[in-house]
């Protein structure tokens, strides 16, 4: 199963690598490593999607390292921005990394970090959440979260005819962030008898979501949809929406197809109608390709980003995986 959910993954990156070693990025000033030791600082699994991001890290250590004796690969989690930060510091000083694999727990603060990395001459990969300052790394590599925010809103539109009450639930202050609500409001924008009632941070995670939705419960009589913008807080949406017996919501549009909420969508729950892909496996990818390239003294695109799409009944078995940690 974990090889079927590898490879739905991996063809979304084939141009990025062919691109890596056909393009002007392969003359850069890299040089081949003897010995790559390479870091990679992710955050702590504190739900589904990092669970997954926490799994496949360690799949790519394990597989990398058998298939390169000369790649060593140190899995480093942090439960907040600061333990982040003094990882990094100990993985330059301690562990010796002449590359970094970074899925920033923050963005702002944890840019000046990743920069003194860089300065000591590491190869810096920031997956997902991009730092403030792109002169801080070498590479990007990430989900389509322009789409992932415009697609929700293009469905929500369609589905509600151009016209109701939404309430929004964002996640981490980040850049990622930022780039999904910019598409989702832009989109709305076109619809003036949309109107988004309030949009408050659930910072990715089931309770508070769950606490943020029961607030929208409370001071909205009226919502036709909640765009939760995560799995996980849809999962605290849906509970909120239970126990307060609101018939009122049509439609609960979560994000990044975990395997419950695709379940629901091919199972026709009423307020899980769609989803949108957004796989935690782009860490083991942007391990994989940072290690390699630099084991072979190559350097990557400055950006790679793997496409999102909508899931609905029609393609949900697409893109479901029952043994798959998210």
């Amino acid at each position: 199963m974990k090889n079927t959910i590898r490879a739905m993954w991996t063809g979304a990156l084939t141009l990025g690598v062919a691109a890596m070693f056909a393009s002007p990025f392969t003359a850069s000033p890299a040089h081949a490593e003897d010995k790559v030791t390479l870091g990679v600082a992710i955050p702590t699994a504190d739900h589904g999607f990092t669970g997954g991001i926490v799994w496949w890290a360690n799949e790519a250590k394990k597989e990398l390292e058998k298939a390169h004796p000369d790649l060593k690969v140190i899995v480093k989690t942090a439960a907040n921005a600061p333990d982040q930060a003094n990882q990094l510091q100990d993985l330059v000083t301690v562990n010796k990394i002449n590359a970094l694999v970074i899925f920033p727990f923050e963005s702002a603060s944890l840019t000046q970090p990743v920069a003194q990395v860089k300065k000591k001459g590491v190869y810096v990969t920031v997956v997902d959440r991009g730092l403030t300052d792109k002169s801080a790394q070498d590479a990007y590599v990430a989900g389509d979260n322009t789409a992932f925010g415009r697609i929700p809103a293009e469905y929500l539109a369609k589905q509600l005819n151009g016209k109701g009450n939404i309430v929004a639930l964002r996640g981490i202050p980040t850049t990622l962030d930022n780039e999904r609500w910019n598409a989702f409001t832009a989109v709305l924008k076109n619809y003036p008898d949309m109107k988004i009632l309030d949009a408050k941070y659930a910072n990715w995670n089931r309770d508070d979501a769950f606490k943020t939705m029961q607030d929208f419960l409370t001071r909205f009589k009226h919502i036709d949809a909640v765009w939760a913008a995560d799995d996980d807080m849809a999962v605290g949406v849906l509970k909120a929406i239970d126990q307060a017996k609101r018939s009122d919501i049509k439609i609960v549009f979560g994000g990044a197809g975990s395997k419950d909420m695709v379940k629901r969508v091919m199972d026709g729950d009423p307020l899980i109608q769609a989803d949108v892909s957004y796989s935690p496996k782009f860490i083991y990818d942007a391990i994989k390709l940072t290690a390699e390239a630099r084991l072979a003294g190559n350097a990557l695109p400055p950006t790679t980003i793997i496409p999102s799409v909508l899931i609905t009944k029609e393609n949900a078995k697409q893109f479901y995986f029952p043994d798959s940690p998210f």
